[in-house]
């Protein structure tokens, strides 16, 4: 793998703030926010996605509802310590951000790199209409001996090739990051809709065990 873990996760968004900036929490004096973040598709459709960001960033920095920013960091993912909703947090954890003055759909507003571990058996599916899809696992490496498990999607051809791997092997993969809500049923029968974040993959491959991985 990369010998910088700041290379094996990189991220960029370009998109409309939706939400108000909420507290998260703070660190060594370093205070972090979140806010939402609307991401256009070319479908028409919009993800509608999770950023953290540090106060420090903020200067000059224009966050107030229907502004519109690049986002430039890491897809980050965090245990949930209430024990409500999903298990995993997954948000876009800023590292530069600035304003910009509209946001193009056609071109590429929505980008994801990952270079890291599958740590669970690819689970490999069809559609009702036959569409083929598998969902991956990937363990990513980050600084200070942590790391960040992102849900991948990989469709068609790269579905079926994404099946065919094995706990442990290297996998880097491009796409994008997206929102999906799904309906979930609780123990006393109750319906609630929450929403995933995952990486929907364009382009994966795997790293051959001596493969130089930069």
């Amino acid at each position: 793998m990369s010998q910088n873990p700041l290379e094996n996760n990189r991220v960029y968004l370009c998109g409309k703030v939706v939400t108000s900036l909420n507290f998260s929490h703070e660190s060594f004096g370093e205070k972090f926010f979140t806010f939402k973040l609307e991401v256009p598709r070319l479908s028409q459709q919009k993800d509608i996605l999770i950023v953290t960001v540090s106060d420090r960033l903020l200067i000059n920095v224009n966050l107030e509802e229907g502004s519109s920013v690049e986002v430039i960091g890491q897809f980050r993912s965090y245990n949930n310590p209430s024990n409500v909703g999903n298990r995993l947090i997954l948000t876009v954890f800023a590292r530069d951000i600035k304003n910009v003055e509209s946001i193009d759909p056609s071109k590429n507003i929505n980008e994801i790199f990952l270079n890291g571990y599958v740590c669970k058996k690819p689970q490999y599916r069809t559609t009702p209409l036959g569409r083929e899809i598998t969902d991956i696992l990937l363990a990513v490496n980050r600084l200070y001996g942590k790391s960040d498990y992102i849900p991948c999607i990989a469709w068609g051809r790269n579905a079926r090739f994404a099946s065919t791997f094995q706990i442990g092997d290297n996998i880097k993969i491009w796409g994008r990051v997206q929102s999906r809500d799904y309906q979930k049923k609780l123990e006393d029968g109750r319906v609630e809709i929450r929403t995933a974040y995952e990486v929907s993959i364009f382009k994966l491959e795997r790293v051959e065990k001596g493969e130089n991985a930069n």
